[in-house]
Order: C-alpha cells, then structure tokens, then sequence
C-alpha cells in the first residue's frame, strides 16, 4: 500500500472520533500526492435536517476564496490586462475610500497582500444581484485609512472585494461568472457552488455556532454572508476534493490535470514570493504572498490559507516542493483541533514537513508592560478594551458591532497572560484554540497603536 492510501485509510478511520472530540458536526477532507487524491468524510451536515456528510458535500471554503480571486487577478497580468503596481484607479475609477490621497495610490498588490491600510472588515449588503460587487464600492467609501498604503499587514476583506471588482471590469461580467469561466470549468470541478441557489443542488454543509449552555453547536440561523463579499469569501463552497484540485494547478505551474494552461509559471511564483512579515500571530503565516498565506514549518516552506465563515471553517495547506496538497473542511465547534490532528499527520508522512504546536500558555507568564497596552482599539466588527483588575490580571472586553452582534451570544471577558514580548494568550482556550494577540507599533507616547490578530484595530483612546 502506498503512503498516500496508508493516509487515507488513516483519515477514514480516524476521523468520526476526532469529529466527536473537537464536538465537529461533520468534516470532508482531501490529500493530493503525486497527482493522486483520496478523500474521507464523516458526520452530519446540518443538525436541522440529520443529512450525513459523504465524499460529495459542498462545504463553504470562505477566505480560501482570496486565493481564488487572486489567482484571477494573475490571470490578467499574463495577458497584460492588469499592472500590479500601478494605481487600483486606472481601472476602477470608482474606488474610494475616506482618505483620498491613499485611494489614488494603493495599488492591486497591495490589496493582495492585506498591506493597503484601510478598514477592511466591511460586509455591506448590496443585495443578491450580479451588481452586488459594484455596487459595494460605493458604501466603502467612507472606510478610514489605518496607516499609510504599504506600512504593515492588516487582513482586509474588502480590498479582495476590490479585487473581484477589476475582475468584473476587465472580463466584462460578474466575479461568479468570471470565477466559472476562467477557473473552475478549466480546471474540470463538478461539485461547486457560488450561492445558495447552486448549493441546494449537492449535499450541502449548514455552519454551526456554540451554543449558550454547552459543547455542543448548534445551526446556525442564515447559511451565507452576503453576496458583495464574494470575492473575499463569503459564498464559495466545493467539495475537499474540488480544492485539492485547485490546489494541483498551483502544485504543478498553472497547468490543470488535462495539461490546459489556467496560469503562467511566472504568476505562480510570484503569488508565492513573500510581500510582507506578519507580527508573531502563532496561528497565521509567518510572512503573505500575493493572496497565499507563507508558513516557514520545518521541512517547508509551506503555503496556504484559512477561511472562515457562518460556523463553517477551512483550511488548505500546500507544499510546493513535494507537490502535496490537504483540505480539511468543517461546519462548527473546535474545528482547529481536527485540523490541525490531519494536516500534520499527513504533511509529516507525505512531505517530510514538521508543523509547530498550537499556541500554548508559558510555564510563567511573561511579564508585560501594562503602560504599553492598557487602552481601547476600535474596528467595524468590534471595540474592544484591555484593561487591568485589582489583582494585576489582564482583561479583552469586547462589543461586537453590526452583523458580529447578530450572530450568537456577546463574548464574555478574556484574562490574557504574557506569552512572548508584546504578545500575549487568553488563559482559557476559546473554540479549541489561544489566539495571540500582539500589541504593536508605537502611539507617540509609547504606547502600542495596535491591537493586532491578523487585523490591526487601532488605539482609539486618547
């Protein structure tokens, strides 16, 4: 048996019982070696209706998607349609944001690799029409700049909106149409789907949310984000096996399993090529491409990215140098236990490739310069305050605004402990996980001027 079925059969056996541990409803996972794929899948798609997952269910890939958009921005550049470092606005005149002399200078890669500095977490709904895209630009521009185009990396799903927008106008059509044409009818993916209409055809996965009085998730109320933030990832589900899929073209220079030529081997590098360091995030990558999340794992390097959406969570690692691919995708609870259980058994077994631990708390906390973070920092989907007790403990309070507030209970306070430098952990472990929360750059007075985990909310304290 080759070490590719020996994974596979691994996965199959093993993946009911790591989905009852990480309290996961259901799970599809697929492992790309050598040009050969094997899939597992398991649990119940939707606790509404007890319809179980199998090896064809669409589950939603959410911000893996960015990597899809910018694949077709790439697209572009080889046909010498699209200048990556000339201004957004040569193409989309319409692009605005508050701070005017940084809309007419951010430029297609800096929107690729999160560094265009404004806020970006904006999930505006422009209804459910082939406009939505175009018609989203408008409500953004009002959005502030954070820091200047280029400065630093702050995740911005709105500048993949953008993205999807010179999509549109360059190809003449909407992103869903675009994506279809120029991705997956190329690549040979038969179990896709772009909006809930075209969901409804396959098995499809519902997210799950914690619940207020137990382990257990439970459905979620709606089954999508809205349709303007296509191309950042709100509606975009397949199959493990479809993204895998993708994942190959990548793997193997542009070129689809049938030998068709989707992108230059000159695009794919590049996508690959570090743009930007990220602060010590624990969970994310160490450094972005154009669009790939960059993991310096030992035995790497590593690519890939995470996507999260309405109680459904994604994750696609790829290792370029070993042409192996995995996608684990989830519909609720502890979704990165499962993750990470698979992903480092088989990129230890298929690719020689080490991932580090989860996060986890110091024997002794470090100390931390209370001076430094103490304040409030503010973004579009929450506010949220540190601040310290009578007993010297560190404490997130944060309110959840707009469609964040809708969605499930309002998140109890967080005790945070020193883990590294500015850096620090919640005590307790929240869905499974300790996500670091990194206090960086300087307010003029010392203090840091970001609260930064994977998006940098700015200091708003005076």
């Amino acid at each position: 048996m080759s070490e590719l079925n020996e994974i596979g059969s691994w996965v199959r056996e093993n993946l009911p019982a790591l989905l009852a541990d990480a309290h996961v409803p259901a799970a599809s996972v697929a492992v790309l070696s050598d040009g050969e794929i094997v899939t597992a899948a398991a649990g119940i798609l939707n606790r509404n209706t007890g319809v179980e997952a199998d090896e064809d269910s669409v589950f939603q890939i959410g911000s893996i998607t960015k990597t899809w958009t910018a694949t077709l921005i790439m697209q572009l550049v080889d046909e010498g349609l699209l200048d990556l470092d000339a201004p957004v606005r040569d193409v989309v005149p319409a692009f605005a944001i508050a701070d005017e002399a940084a809309a007419s200078a951010i430029t297609p890669r800096q929107l690729l690799s999160h560094v265009s500095g404004f806020e970006g977490d904006l999930f505006n709904d422009t209804g459910v029409g082939d406009d939505a895209v175009e018609k989203y630009l408008a409500t953004i521009a009002d959005a502030p700049q954070l820091f200047a185009p280029g400065e630093r990396f702050s995740y911005n799903n709105a500048a993949f909106v953008v993205l999807g927008r010179i999509v549109e106008v360059l190809r003449g059509t909407s992103f869903d149409q675009a994506l279809r044409t120029h991705l997956a009818t190329p690549l040979g993916l038969t179990h896709l789907a772009t909006s809930a209409a075209e969901a409804i055809m396959f098995r499809a996965a519902l997210g799950h949310l914690p619940s207020e009085d137990g382990n257990e998730p439970v459905p979620a109320p709606v089954w999508s984000l809205v349709r303007s933030n296509a191309p950042a990832g709100s509606m975009l589900a397949m199959t493990a096996r479809d993204l895998v899929t993708y994942a190959r073209m990548h793997l193997d220079g542009g070129v689809a399993a049938d030998g068709t030529r989707v992108l230059s081997t000159e695009s794919v590098q590049a996508m690959q090529e570090r743009q930007v360091e990220l602060p010590d995030l624990g969970l994310m990558g160490d450094a972005w491409g154009l669009g790939w999340e960059l993991f310096d794992w030992a035995g790497g390097p590593v690519i890939g990215h995470d996507g999260g959406t309405i109680g459904q969570n994604a994750f696609l690692r790829m290792v370029p140098g070993a042409g192996v691919a995995v996608a684990v995708l989830t519909n609720g609870g502890h979704a990165v236990d499962v993750y990470h259980a698979i992903t480092s058994r088989v990129l230890a077994a298929l690719a020689g490739v080490r991932m580090p631990a989860l996060p986890s708390l110091p024997d002794s906390p470090v100390e931390v310069d209370l001076d430094r973070i103490l304040g409030t920092y503010s973004s579009s989907v929450s506010d949220s305050t540190v601040r310290v007790d009578d007993d010297g403990r560190v404490w997130l309070e944060r309110t959840m605004k707009g469609i964040f507030a809708e969605l499930g209970p309002a998140p109890e306070p967080v005790e945070l402990v020193g883990w590294a430098g500015d850096t620090l952990l919640p005590r307790e472990a929240q869905n499974g996980i300790r996500m670091p929360h990194a206090f960086v750059g300087d307010d003029g007075t010392g203090r840091a001027l970001y609260l930064h985990t994977g998006r940098a909310d700015r200091r708003v304290d005076a």
